[in-house]
């Protein structure tokens, strides 16, 4: 179990242990989620919000044809030079 003590400012720090666990790192935001149950959840929302981008891209590069890093940046080279793969 962790403890964190509400300064007078509303703040806290969180426990070490605790932002080992969700990955957070100085600037990182996180997110307080309440569930009907009315517990409350806390995660990394740079960590939620990477996933929730990768699941919306997902099959994307496939589609298009880009399989590895030479692809990506015949794609690159494309969007800035005008040039077809």
């Amino acid at each position: 179990m962790n403890l964190a003590k509400i300064s007078s400012n509303g703040q806290i720090t969180v426990p070490v242990e605790i932002r080992r666990l969700l990955g957070l790192k100085f600037g990182d935001k996180i997110l307080f989620l309440q569930k009907p149950n009315g517990e409350i959840v806390v995660s990394n929302a740079s960590a939620q919000a990477i996933r929730k981008a990768q699941a919306a891209f997902s099959g994307v590069a496939e589609e298009m044809g880009v399989y590895n890093e030479d692809d990506i940046q015949a794609l690159v080279d494309e969007i800035r030079y005008g040039k077809e793969r």
